[in-house]
């Protein structure tokens, strides 16, 4: 089975990137017959991040955090998308047979420009660009987060489009797999974990900062001794994120039954997200003395995307009539 999956490089990479993605690729490569596709989407930053360097240290940046987190360059392929053109080739074609209905219904668009966001074609074809990643490599399965489950839903249909104009076999329809207990991980104001909403709990923090965003989790103003709402709450969702499963029943106790400030639980987050990620923090200061492997770890997978890419465009170019047989 082929899988499929990204992370724009628009920021620093957050617990609700690893709940929500990061945890399953490093969990799916491991699984046996299992081929693992994984790529830093610079492309698609382009919508938010206008300057050269930051967007490059940026692709660089996640790539080192993947590793760090446990993802295996011998198990997995990682690349960044700007290093295969055939990607925007892709899109153009498909763009051909997508209805402007099928984009203008996208949640993500609309939100965005309900954001404030200025309205432009890189945010409207945000999805025909994402169908191309996941078509390009015939992809079976792309985990992904429950809010971009209506993108794969569009991709879906960009694939049944192109297959019906070109040929019935021609793109692999995929599926989505996504881990509904972690779909959508609360950030520190009770929104969902997002780097546009500036609310999140970046993994590679220093310790300080880390400690600063935790303790300013919104919390409300139940006194010390009462039970604490957990329906709603920030801070007892990412706790049981974090706390072993053995050890969870215990720490629910802390907000039914009452006795413990919200300040002693945010320490407690703290300590467990530190713990956690302690492996892949002095991983990640390794490969930082070492940039030009995660380098050479790009090119490489650069070279095995392209061995599966050659042959799906060689096939739409031969079905369309572009380019020469």
């Amino acid at each position: 089975m082929r899988i499929l999956s990204g992370v724009q490089p628009t920021g620093k990479l957050h617990i609700g990137n690893y709940f929500g993605a990061i945890r399953q690729f490093v969990r799916l490569q491991d699984e046996p017959g299992n081929e693992c596709f994984y790529f830093i989407a610079d492309l698609h930053a382009m919508t938010t991040i206008r300057e050269g360097g930051e967007l490059r240290d940026n692709a660089l940046s996640v790539a080192t955090d993947f590793l760090a987190l446990g993802l295996d360059p011998r198990r997995s392929v990682l690349y960044r998308q700007s290093d295969v053109p055939e990607v925007t080739e892709l899109a153009w074609m498909l763009s051909t047979v997508t209805p402007m209905g099928l984009l203008q219904r996208c949640h993500s668009y609309k939100d965005k420009t309900a954001r404030g966001i200025t309205p432009n074609h890189g945010l409207f074809a945000y999805p025909v660009l994402m169908a191309a990643d996941i078509l390009i490599v015939r992809a079976d399965k792309v985990p992904v987060g429950k809010d971009q489950k209506q993108h794969l839903e569009v991709t879906r249909d960009i694939a049944g489009a192109f297959n019906l104009a070109y040929g019935k076999e021609l793109l692999q329809v995929p599926e989505e797999l996504i881990l509904p207990e972690v779909a959508v991980v609360p950030g520190t104001d009770g929104q969902k974990m997002s780097k546009s909403y500036g609310n999140t709990l970046d993994i590679f923090a220093p310790e300080n900062e880390l400690k600063k965003k935790v303790m300013g989790i919104v919390t409300d103003s139940t006194p010390v001794a009462d039970p604490k709402p957990t329906r709603g709450n920030a801070l007892y969702s990412l706790l049981k994120l974090f706390t072993p499963p053995g050890e969870w029943p215990e720490t629910k106790k802390l907000f039914t039954v009452g006795g413990t400030g919200y300040g002693e639980l945010k320490k407690r987050l703290l300590g467990l997200i530190l713990e956690t990620f302690s492996a892949a923090r002095a991983r990640r200061e390794e490969l930082l003395r070492d940039p030009g492997h995660v380098q050479a770890v790009l090119r490489d997978g650069r070279e095995r995307a392209m061995v599966v890419i050659s042959g799906v465009m060689a096939d739409c170019r031969r079905a369309s009539g572009v380019g020469w047989v």
